[in-house]
């Protein structure tokens, strides 16, 4: 078996490229092309997405919504400031959490946030430092987060969001992600509504984005990296779109690893799709085969993150990486609040669409 190095999806990147902030208009973002047979690349803006989708296609799009998952409050009696993040409901009550300061919340630490509406007790230290965490409130628990929580952005954005819908897709509903499926951030409904004009369908999965998906490669060989696990559902609707889209010559095209995750988690060998829903662990790197994927809309990764290498199955490795480097000379932005990537198989020709530099 070949030795894939997680070094070898390293790229250099300048820290001025990471998007801090979205921009005004979710669609006028740039959008890179990349030919995933040729590597040949374009530079356009989100807006002309539809130049590059046909009649016949399927828009595969992940409806979760990102809970206001983190928590500032203090410990009981001492004081003392305590940050929890929420990663995963484990029942009754009871959250898979994240915790700062460690150190100070071991089991039976008692916390309290707000003016003591939530309170909530540590019951377990899991391997690996996460909690599981009691909470105790009257009401409704997603009516106290959406007061008392705060969003929990990703660790290479240092600036405090203003309008938190920003961190949200436009058709996001399912409540669940402590991360949002980003390359979804750069469609409004206007331009979901002129894509399903010219005959192209839309469709949903859901995926409720875990916090691991930030966390890095650390094995120096990635088939000894541990992929994290994530809930994800497929409606027999959306599988019957999908499968008819496949049987009809169409291409079918996921907004974001995370649908991409999610419908290559659920295929039969044949690429056929039906109702599931389940965790999923899948770890897609160069090698992988395909079942249903054609095309993918993405944002830009981090160096020797897993979802880079997806992306690099998907494309090849050397040209993503040829891809990323034309990015950053050509100075996109980078990462959730960044530009997006739009990799498929057949473009229109660049005098077709008008190509022009996307500065």
């Amino acid at each position: 078996m070949i030795c894939i190095k997680t070094h070898d999806f390293y790229y250099d990147l300048p820290q001025e490229l990471i998007a801090q902030t979205p921009l005004q208009k979710r669609n006028t973002s740039r959008l890179l092309t990349l030919n995933k047979v040729t590597g040949e690349t374009g530079h356009y803006h989100f807006y002309d997405l539809p130049k590059f989708l046909k009649p016949g296609d399927c828009l595969v799009l992940n409806d979760s919504r990102v809970l206001p998952a983190r928590l500032i409050g203090h410990r009981v009696p001492t004081g003392g400031v305590c940050e929890v993040v929420l990663l995963i409901d484990r029942g009754e009550n009871t959250w898979e959490c994240l915790v700062r300061p460690g150190k100070k919340l071991r089991e039976g630490a008692k916390l309290s946030f707000g003016e003591g509406e939530l309170t909530a007790e540590v019951t377990k230290v899991l391997e690996g430092g996460n909690r599981l965490i009691q909470f105790h409130y009257e009401g409704i628990f997603l009516e106290i987060l959406e007061h008392l929580g705060k969003m929990p952005l990703p660790p290479y954005i240092k600036e405090e969001l203003q309008d938190t819908e920003r961190y949200q897709t436009v058709y996001s509903k399912e409540i669940g992600s402590a991360a949002a499926p980003t390359a979804g951030l750069h469609f409004t409904k206007e331009l979901l509504e002129e894509i399903q004009a010219m005959g192209v369908q839309i469709c949903y999965v859901t995926l409720h984005v875990g916090l691991g998906t930030f966390r890095p490669v650390k094995a120096e060989d990635i088939t000894d990296h541990t992929m994290h696990s994530e809930y994800c559902m497929i409606s027999q609707e959306t599988a019957d779109t999908i499968n008819q889209t496949k049987a009809k010559g169409g291409r079918v095209i996921c907004v974001g690893t995370t649908s991409c995750r999610t419908i290559e988690s659920w295929a039969g060998e044949d690429g056929t799709l039906k109702e599931s829903a389940g965790w999923t662990s899948i770890f897609i790197y160069p090698g992988y085969r395909f079942k249903v994927l054609d095309g993918l809309v993405t944002n830009f990764h981090l160096p020797e993150s897993t979802l880079i290498m997806l992306v690099s199955a998907l494309a090849g490795r050397k040209h993503v990486l040829a891809a990323y480097e034309e990015a950053v000379r050509e100075k996109y932005r980078f990462f959730s609040f960044g530009d997006a990537m739009f990799i498929a198989d057949v473009m229109p020709s660049k005098a077709e669409n008008g190509e022009k530099p996307a500065k």
